[in-house]
């Protein structure tokens, strides 16, 4: 288990040292995000701060990890890495069109379920279903695996948010993990947590942006750690086995899942397509409210520290009464950010 910190500390010091010279590669020929209406940001910036993410994750995974324990399993995890990175990189360079790069991420979580066996095997009791045949098992995780993956790349719109929420959640997961004697997992996630602080160091400054790169790697991993957190708690029970699993793993990915969720359905409801980029995600609005990116993602960043707190604390009440209060609470605060903007909009005469 002392392969943790290691693991951690390398992938910090490789995407440190990586992301000053993927900056001066970036801006010299021309790969830069520019500004734009649905932009936050006012000056050209470099586009693939996921590359050092990467390098990090990927090297100290592939060092630290016992692979002799798991063999079969980690190298289609590096697999899917890699596939992800691929699309991700390409879309960042010259962008991909939608369809290719939503192939190219049911690939990766084809290799994930199928080979991995990172698979959704029971709903816990939801609806009164416990185990699920695979012929449901398998769509159904796929399908999970690519809605985490994209809802990490729609909340990718501020400084520093998708970093400082993956690394909440990779703590969370990594801890868990330690905890259950888990030290692949527990090593995946510290790797990224170490990468994605030593790429904050830039991003918050805003020298550099993820990507597509950057953002699609933390929402597979982040898929990776929900779903063997799920899968974990049927397999390994003891004293610190999770209750209502499902509903606290929604709550540990409330930021993504739950802005996803909401902004997807308001598009409908206007008779748009889910799929229509606008400006109506929650940290757009906070922008809108006149905080800083630094700020908004500081507010985020709490929030979901908040959710994570109050599922562990009411684990014990069941999934579906959890699921209740997670959704309600977001509505909640969602709902007072919402009124709060339409006051100051209706102050200034806008409405």
């Amino acid at each position: 288990m002392y392969d943790i910190i290691p693991a951690f500390l390398t992938a910090f010091l490789i995407t440190y040292f990586a992301i000053p010279s993927i900056i001066k590669v970036a801006v010299e020929k021309n790969l830069v995000d520019e500004p734009g209406e649905r932009r936050s940001h006012s000056k050209s910036v470099p586009t693939l701060g996921g590359l050092g993410i990467f390098a990090g994750l990927i090297f100290s995974t592939t060092f630290w990890v016992p692979f002799h324990e798991q063999p079969s399993h980690l190298q289609y995890i590096l697999c899917a890495f890699i596939v992800i990175f691929l699309i991700g990189a390409k879309d960042d360079i010259i962008p991909l069109s939608p369809s290719k790069k939503f192939a190219g991420q049911i690939f990766a979580a084809f290799l994930l379920v199928y080979f991995a066996k990172i698979q959704l095997t029971s709903l816990y009791g939801i609806f009164g279903i416990q185990a699920i045949p695979d012929f449901v098992g398998i769509p159904l995780s796929i399908f999970t695996i690519i809605v985490i993956i994209n809802a990490f790349n729609l909340i990718d719109g501020i400084n520093a948010l998708s970093g400082t929420i993956g690394c909440i959640i990779c703590g969370t997961f990594g801890y868990w993990f330690y905890c259950m004697n888990r030290p692949d997992l527990a090593i995946i996630a510290a790797a990224l947590a170490g990468a994605l602080i030593a790429f904050l160091r830039y991003n918050l400054a805003a020298e550099i942006f993820m990507g597509d790169t950057g953002s699609l790697l933390i929402g597979l991993t982040a898929a990776i750690l929900a779903i063997s957190f799920i899968q974990s708690n049927i397999t390994y029970v003891n004293e610190q086995s999770v209750r209502s699993v499902p509903a606290v793993t929604v709550g540990i990915l409330i930021i993504p899942l739950f802005d996803t969720l909401r902004v997807f359905t308001l598009r409908i409801l206007k008779g748009k397509s889910p799929f229509n980029p606008d400006r109506t995600h929650i940290h757009h609005l906070l922008l809108d409210l006149g905080f800083s990116h630094l700020q908004g993602t500081a507010i985020l960043g709490i929030v979901n520290l908040l959710f994570i707190a109050v599922v562990f604390q009411l684990q014990w009440i069941g999934t579906l009464p959890l699921f209740g209060i997670v959704i309600s609470l977001g509505a909640v605060l969602t709902g007072i950010v919402e009124y709060a903007l339409h006051r100051k909009k209706k102050n200034k005469g806008y409405v």
